[in-house]
């Protein structure tokens, strides 16, 4: 079914225009109130942001929303994602609501909800919400005895510190390690470096000045430069780069090497195989991994499994099947024996704590494999179905022809932009990069 909403990863657009209005924002809030409802008590909301200067607008419009259908709202104020949805059940709450674009600028922003379970959402859940959202709810609204509160809630920040820092060894501690943060100017500008610190490292931020406009802007795990810089210049051990709403890392080793979630996944994985924490032997990871991750865990011994993109699909497999490790090559990391949702600071958290129990630099850890040559081309469309082309699919099934079983291609549309992803992997660089050129050209001459 078509969705006038929700993407992949929430609702997502650009701030005062289309999905992403204050008008929209107040029956988003008002269609969850009631989509969510409890018949035998006032439901509690729990919403936080990051520091998007549309941020306030948009708690504003939810607030009013959940407090005109007659749910209690408690603002957290500027909270990582999944702070927000580990808050959710530790406050026992029926909702969370996260303010976020995640790595986008600053002039787009979004609404992501989770369930009292600390969750995301169903695609069920998903639209019935969208149709309360395009349905007259004025008979639904509250009575006047009825109509909701809103309240800020203090030291929620400090919870989240406790929270990040009970998942670390005991018995180990971050003294002697050098560590730059750089938090994107965004969600966890106060909450990342107070953990690192306060488990003993000596702490090199960046990042953590948020101006309302500065979010991801030149910083962050999506812009590297400036922290492979910094690691350099301040002879650091690692560099862990947060995106604006933390629920992804990417970290920077101590040669100003990069190391994405594949490689995470794979430090993780092997850890836990040896103390025998992985579940079934399996990590969850998404069609995007690269297949260099996947031929690494079978050398273990460890399965991977694929899913679409986007971290709920990983999350709902890794719940369907038991699965306690699934990730993105972006640097969304789940552990569900912690957390519900990607927590960059989590994962960077359990790097840490396998270079602090071997002595290893983190050079030594984290490149467990070679990656595969991958090519991932973005081609920007404006309205339109190109991939719903004969000529495109024709297209298509010519390169999966001529790449045969020596790598992988995958089209898909973006659930957040408007634009085709067009990725191929394989052992013949030279081939994959004329393939993903060819598929751009088709796919542009099939929009235009």
């Amino acid at each position: 079914m078509a969705r006038n909403y929700f993407g992949t990863d929430g609702i997502r657009g650009r701030a005062n225009d289309g999905v992403m209005t204050p008008e929209i924002a107040m029956r988003v809030g008002m269609a969850t109130g009631l989509a969510l409802a409890k018949a035998d008590s006032r439901q509690r909301i729990v919403i936080g942001k990051d520091t998007r200067l549309s941020g306030y607008m948009l708690e504003t419009a939810l607030v009013a929303g959940f407090t005109a259908v007659g749910s209690d709202v408690f603002l957290l104020g500027p909270m990582p994602t999944p702070a927000v949805a580990m808050l959710t059940r530790s406050l026992r709450a029926d909702v969370g609501v996260m303010i976020s674009a995640s790595h986008n600028a600053f002039y787009d922003n979004g609404i992501k909800i989770f369930g009292a379970d600390g969750y995301k959402l169903s695609d069920a859940m998903e639209l019935r919400i969208e149709e309360l959202i395009d349905s007259d709810l004025t008979s639904r609204l509250a009575t006047d005895s009825r109509i909701g509160r809103a309240t800020r809630l203090d030291g929620v920040r400090d919870r989240y510190v406790e929270f990040a820092k009970r998942t670390f060894p005991r018995q180990l501690s971050l003294d002697g390690l050098r560590v730059v943060v750089d938090c994107a100017n965004g969600a966890a500008y106060r909450v990342a470096p107070d953990a690192l610190w306060e488990l003993g490292a000596e702490v090199v931020t960046m990042g953590v000045k948020p101006d309302g406009t500065n979010i991801n802007r030149d910083c962050g795990s999506t812009s590297l430069d400036t922290i492979r810089a910094k690691v350099l210049e301040v002879r650091a051990d690692i560099g862990i780069a947060l995106d604006g709403d933390a629920d992804r890392v990417i970290i920077i080793d101590e040669k100003g090497k990069v190391v994405d979630g594949d490689q995470l996944l794979a430090v993780i994985a092997a850890s836990w195989l040896r103390s025998e924490r992985l579940k079934q032997s399996t990590v969850v990871a998404t069609v995007m991994s690269n297949l260099g991750l996947e031929r690494y865990l079978e050398s273990i011994g460890v399965e991977l499994l694929r899913t679409p993109v986007g971290d709920r699909h990983v999350s709902e497999r890794m719940r369907k099947g038991g699965y306690n490790i699934g990730g993105e090559q972006s640097g969304h990391i789940i552990l569900t024996d912690y957390t519900t949702t990607g927590d960059g600071l989590l994962a960077a958290l359990e790097l840490l704590s396998v270079v602090a129990e071997s002595g290893k630099r983190v050079s030594e850890i984290c490149h467990r494999f070679e990656p595969v040559p991958q090519i991932l081309k973005n081609v920007r469309v404006n309205g339109g179905a190109p991939l719903e082309s004969d000529k495109v699919a024709s297209a298509i099934d010519a390169a999966k022809e001529r790449l045969g079983d020596a790598g992988r291609l995958l089209i898909r549309p973006s659930g957040t932009e408007p634009l085709i992803r067009i990725m191929a992997e394989g052992d013949d660089a030279g081939l994959i990069n004329a393939l993903v050129d060819e598929l751009a050209s088709v796919v542009v001459s099939a929009h235009d």
